[in-house]
């Protein structure tokens, strides 16, 4: 948002898994319009298929907490579809927030003490940027957890379903280097979904 702000003119792209429309980075996917385009992942739309894979894994538990970082764009409407998943499936959502490594570790303690039975772990870069500490965490609470990203499986996680973070690179790779030999990011069709999402077990 900030780079859109300072120009109008400097190609711009991105790699995201916010809705870029609802951000108001582009006007459309078919035409982005303007100086900027990108691989929009859409990570929100798949809470709700995350959610239904969790309650199939740990389905006597009544409910499930979900982990969202309160700095992201996304996390309040990660939040309502989770909450509208719950109510389809008929469970409780316990809903944790985290910004940095100590309040991840707060928020594990609290999942503990109020007994939830799985944990969504929400699509985030700096949750991305903590596998390791997640994959830890996790096993020493012993809570069977869904990721968004098929690297906390890598790291030892239990299971995550989404889109390919490496695709997405490769692609936005793809797309800065057709904007360095000369197309306009407005002439590009805004990648959705880079890849088929995968359920990594």
């Amino acid at each position: 948002m900030a780079a859109k702000t300072a120009t109008s003119t400097v190609p711009i792209v991105f790699n995201l898994g916010a809705d870029p429309i609802q951000l108001g980075l582009v006007a459309n996917l078919n035409r982005t319009g303007g100086n900027i385009t990108g691989i929009g992942m859409m990570t929100l739309e798949i809470e709700r298929k995350r959610l239904e894979l969790l309650h199939e894994l740990a389905p006597g538990s009544s409910s499930i907490a979900m982990l969202l970082n309160p700095s992201n764009a996304q996390s309040q409407a990660q939040e309502t579809e989770a909450h509208v998943a719950a109510r389809v499936l008929g469970r409780q959502i316990l809903v944790l927030k985290a910004s940095t490594e100590d309040e991840i570790e707060r928020a594990f303690a609290a999942l503990a003490r109020e007994r939830a039975g799985a944990l969504l772990v929400g699509g985030d870069t700096f949750f991305t940027s903590q596998v390791t500490l997640f994959v830890v965490l996790t096993a020493h609470y012993s809570i069977p957890t869904i990721y968004p990203f098929k690297s906390y499986v890598e790291a030892g996680g239990l299971m995550s379903y989404g889109s390919s973070l490496l695709d997405a690179y490769r692609q936005t790779g793809v797309y800065a280097g057709r904007v360095l030999k000369g197309e306009k990011p407005a002439d590009l069709r805004l990648c959705s979904r880079p890849s088929s999402n995968w359920l990594s077990i």
